[in-house]
């Protein structure tokens, strides 16, 4: 697949996070209802960004350097993280009674989401730090990202209201920078010296 190609499925997957990202704020905020559909799409804000993550990364990481991989290594591995959790508390929660939940919650199920959202937090804020050293990314689009996903990380730590005002905000610059992956193209070859041909 021709960069270019990449960089519009990547940005596509960026805008499809936004939105269902914003959907997740207006559920939780009651001001959509709680149905089937909202519930089974929640899970996939996750995903659909860790492939954004992955473009975006893809964009910049010549000149991000060390700082940028393992931001993106960091970020990716917490958003898969996110995505496992969403997909439990989704699919799989709902099935169980409340006792069964509390008792996972407060053993190794409880630990491995805590250590999720710590690995997802160091990821966002060192990958953003990465992209806004490239100055490839529209800065104000990252800092969204980075200040929504900080409480996004944190969803049982922070109110709800501050936890939802995060989620609008990363979804503000995750669609910001999806639109700079989608407008990115693949860089032309050099064309060959005289030396080259003629070697």
């Amino acid at each position: 697949m021709r960069s270019s190609a990449l960089y519009r499925a990547t940005a596509t997957a960026g805008f499809a996070s936004a939105v269902l990202l914003v959907i997740n704020v207006f559920r939780r905020a009651g001001l959509l209802p709680e149905t089937t559909l909202t519930h089974a799409i929640a899970p996939f804000a996750a995903l659909t960004g860790l492939l954004a993550i992955t473009g975006l990364y893809l964009l910049i990481r010549g000149t991000s350097g060390t700082l940028g991989l393992i931001g993106y290594l960091l970020n990716a591995a917490g958003l898969a993280g996110a995505y496992a959790i969403e997909y439990t508390l989704h699919y799989v929660f709902p099935l169980l009674d409340g006792a069964k939940v509390t008792e996972l919650l407060a053993g190794g199920t409880g630990r491995a989401f805590l250590i999720t959202s710590v690995v997802l937090l160091a990821g966002v804020v060192t990958f953003s730090a990465a992209a806004l050293r490239t100055g490839t990314l529209p800065p104000l689009g990252v800092i969204f990202y980075a200040v929504g996903m900080i409480p996004g990380a944190l969803r049982n730590m922070v109110p709800l209201p501050v936890y939802l005002i995060g989620l609008a905000l990363a979804a503000a610059g995750i669609a910001w920078m999806s639109a700079r992956l989608w407008s990115a193209q693949e860089k032309a070859a050099p064309l060959p010296t005289r030396r080259q041909v003629t070697a």
